[in-house]
């Protein structure tokens, strides 16, 4: 199920930097034209300039009401049907749960926009559109090992409310799958674990130093990763072994407890 991105379009948000800015290189290197929609313009700008092939830098703002909305629109307006978009940008949240100002804190309200409600967002107005023109189109999202599991190696990091919109944001995507079987929407979910982007790279100036627990990659393996999950059609897109294991604690607790109330399977 490869896909070929030869002379197709592809929108990439977050393409400023990290894992958008090596997703638009990877498909621009299979020959899609790409735009790059990021809140920093000078930095998609940039991208775009690297990629060249006619890729295009947009600014866009996904925390904004109907940033993903006006976003589609300017990217049809300029792209003509898109075949692929990847609904990457996101925001990182560090925050004790028990200590949080819920009502006061706009970061936080920030954190699940653009983590969660955009990238819906941006399905339902790209949906709307293939319905319309009677084509299929991809959408790859970019969720986080944080979707699946409290990651072993990083528990002491205060990322209950950042794991919660990623958590958020797959579950959905669980429910939007099955809303697609007759829809005009292919969904692919990529999980990554650490990936060395602007996100990580304040508190770890060497990549060389990160401990091995980690099973840090550089962005553009994980873009690698990410397209060739999409040319195997698959759903979920793990990037590193580990994120398996760290499912596990949730599952063997379910058993345990299923266990100790003697709850059966129907025979």
């Amino acid at each position: 199920m490869k896909i070929d991105h030869d002379k197709s379009t592809a929108l990439v948000t977050g393409a400023a930097s990290g894992i958008g800015r090596a997703l638009a290189c990877a498909l621009a290197d299979r020959g899609a034209r790409v735009l790059c929609a990021d809140r920093n313009l000078e930095g998609a700008s940039e991208t775009a300039s690297t990629i060249g092939r006619g890729a295009l830098g947009i600014e866009c703002d996904l925390a904004e009401p109907d940033g993903a909305a006006a976003l589609l629109d300017r990217a049809s307006e300029i792209g003509g049907d898109l075949d692929i978009v990847c609904s990457n940008a996101g925001v990182g949240y560090r925050g004790r749960l028990a200590e949080s100002k819920f009502e006061r804190d706009e970061a936080l309200a920030r954190l699940f926009e653009v983590n969660f409600f955009a990238g819906l967002k941006l399905a339902q107005a790209y949906a709307h559109r293939l319905e319309a023109s009677g084509r299929r189109g991809r959408m790859l999202f970019t969720a986080s090992e944080n979707s699946l599991s409290v990651p072993h190696a990083i528990r002491g990091g205060n990322l209950g409310f950042y794991g919660a919109s990623k958590h958020a944001l797959l579950i959905a995507l669980e429910w939007m799958r099955i809303e697609q079987r007759k829809g005009p929407l292919d969904l692919h979910v990529l999980l990554p674990g650490a990936v060395y982007t602007p996100l990580i790279a304040p508190g770890l100036p060497d990549p060389a130093e990160a401990p091995p627990e980690l099973e840090l990659i550089m962005p553009e393996q994980c873009a690698e990763i990410a397209l060739r999950g999409i040319d195997l059609g698959l759903f979920y897109i793990p990037t590193q072994a580990h994120i398996l294991e760290d499912m596990q604690p949730r599952t063997e607790g379910v058993a345990d407890a299923l266990e100790k109330l003697g709850i059966t399977a129907r025979a």
